[in-house]
């Protein structure tokens, strides 16, 4: 079993340094922000980084096809073929069964019952308030954080990105409390030029410091960029 921090490093970018070295393994992974803001771009980054560090990741997402993920990896120049076929990542889409017109109920029990989903080091539900927003409610929401902070016990590293407006508020409020690190994501402009912001609203068990505001931009056949100094 790995323990410790888990690493996302990577030559490219200084996100891991900006973010205290890694996560904590055993740690809720909280990254919310409105739609465009980024959350997926960073869990992108986050897997890959993870991978090439030796991680384990299970990647389920609500935005992509299994082909539009690979596609997208690859024009941010985050190559994951080999990680697919050497079984280090295991990429599930659900954009396929959420049609809107015919929601899904029981999302969060089918996730919990599961368990090969959960058998990676790192598991990535981009985004889980679109995953669940039709199916939870507080006891259902409070059951389903119940189980991740299960999985945290034995080292499980839990990253969820949430859009807010997707959940009542007092829902998104325990996801955030819950959470061992939280990260914002700010997107705003100033002419032509946008701006991105990752704001770490709290980060605990880091090992090394970890800086509260940190900007960046997002490059095709480059990926996500951290800006040389942090927004202020």
């Amino acid at each position: 079993m790995i323990t410790g921090i888990r690493s996302f490093d990577l030559p490219r970018d200084e996100l891991c340094r900006k973010l205290g070295g890694g996560f904590p393994a055993g740690s809720i992974v909280v990254i919310e922000g409105g739609s465009g803001s980024g959350k997926s771009t960073v869990c992108q980054r986050l897997a890959y980084g993870l991978m090439e560090n030796g991680s384990t990741v299970t990647y389920i997402s609500t935005q992509m096809t299994t082909k539009g993920f690979i596609n997208q990896m690859h024009s941010l120049n985050y190559s994951i073929a080999s990680f697919l076929l050497k079984k280090k990542l295991l990429y599930i889409p659900v954009l396929s069964m959420m049609d809107p017109s015919a929601p899904r109920l029981d999302f969060i029990e089918r996730l919990r019952e599961a368990e090969e989903l959960f058998k990676n080091d790192i598991i990535i539900i981009d985004t889980i308030s679109s995953l669940i927003k039709h199916s939870v409610n507080m006891e259902k929401g409070l059951e389903l954080i119940s189980f991740f902070k299960r999985l945290t016990g034995v080292s499980k590293t839990i990253i969820l990105s949430i859009e807010p407006s997707e959940l009542e508020n007092h829902i998104h409020t325990e996801f955030v409390s819950s959470a061992d690190i939280n990260l914002t994501l700010k997107i705003s402009t100033l002419g032509s030029n946008i701006k991105r912001t990752i704001i770490v609203n709290k980060f605990t068990g880091a090992s090394a410091s970890v800086e509260s505001m940190i900007g960046f931009r997002i490059e095709s056949n480059v990926g996500l960029v951290v800006e040389i100094a942090s927004v202020s």
